[in-house]
């Protein structure tokens, strides 16, 4: 069982990983990201690292007899003037900057790519942790019904499109009408765009669901680091906004605090469901 060295930003996921690491016994080092890592990451064995320091990062985890890598959790495009560099991080800033200009895709590449030079295997957070991923059907006891048939299909379909033009992994679809699709400001702020933007005449009211979200992965996105995600507010924020539910592509979507996630999505009527990727 190799020791993984996991590089943490914000939210759920990083916690996750090392509760599901702990319970394995799985040995593990968290490289808490300064500023993005939450508290809760404190009592595990690790180091709490700037973002540029990319050199210390690297010393850390090879001191720790790590093997392989897994970069999970939240972190914001940074000011790239602003940012303290070690000498191994001012050596990447030019094509991390290059890169960045091309979209968030590249930009994950270039970091990886360095990880990878020093001997590091790189792993995504659904191989670290293969029980976060969506399975096939219905998640929990809500399912679809041939109403929704059609914007199932039509959000997914805008969802993909969208991420081959490197713009993002989510869309809302109501009626065949195209509500809302996601680009940098992320799932959860798309969805109360949707909900206090969108007239609730083109749209579903909790009480009267319907549309839905679908997410989907970039065709070119790289999944080892930013695979789509859904949780307790994503399920909060379709319910508020009027959507009768959830779909994404099966083992393409982690979906985290399962439990509460089924439980909520249950009391609330929505369905969340798993269908077959794409075929290439």
């Amino acid at each position: 069982m190799r020791k993984l060295g996991l590089i943490a930003g914000g939210g759920a996921l990083p916690v996750e990983i090392a509760a599901h690491c702990e319970q394995a016994g799985r040995p593990f080092f968290i490289v808490r990201l300064k500023g993005f890592a939450g508290p809760e990451l404190a009592d595990y064995p690790g180091a709490d690292i700037g973002l540029g320091e990319v050199g210390k990062c690297i010393k850390a985890l090879k001191q720790a007899g790590c093997q392989s890598v897994c970069l999970v959790g939240n972190v914001s495009r940074p000011d790239f003037k602003a940012l303290k560099l070690d000498l191994r991080g001012m050596s990447i800033i030019p094509a991390v900057i290059k890169a960045a200009r091309s979209g968030d895709d590249a930009l994950l590449r270039v970091v990886l790519d360095e990880f990878a030079k020093e001997g590091f295997a790189i792993e995504g957070a659904h191989e670290a942790n293969t029980d976060l991923t969506l399975g096939a059907g219905p998640l929990g006891k809500v399912a679809p019904g041939p109403e929704h048939a059609a914007d199932i299909a039509r959000a997914l379909h805008v969802a993909r499109e969208i991420g081959r033009l490197d713009v993002g992994q989510g869309a809302v679809v109501c009626d065949g009408l195209v509500l809302a699709v996601e680009a940098q400001e992320g799932t959860d702020a798309m969805l109360r765009r949707v909900a206090h933007e969108i007239p609730t005449a083109i749209r579903g009211q909790p009480g009267a669901y319907k549309g839905v979200l679908a997410k989907a992965p970039k065709p070119i996105q790289e999944t080892k680091v930013d695979m789509p995600t859904i949780g307790v507010a994503t399920v909060q924020r379709a319910a508020a906004a009027g959507l009768a539910g959830i779909v994404g592509e099966v083992g393409h979507l982690l979906v985290l605090d399962r439990e509460e996630v089924i439980a909520l999505a249950d009391d609330l009527g929505l369905f969340i469901l798993g269908v077959a990727p794409e075929a290439a």
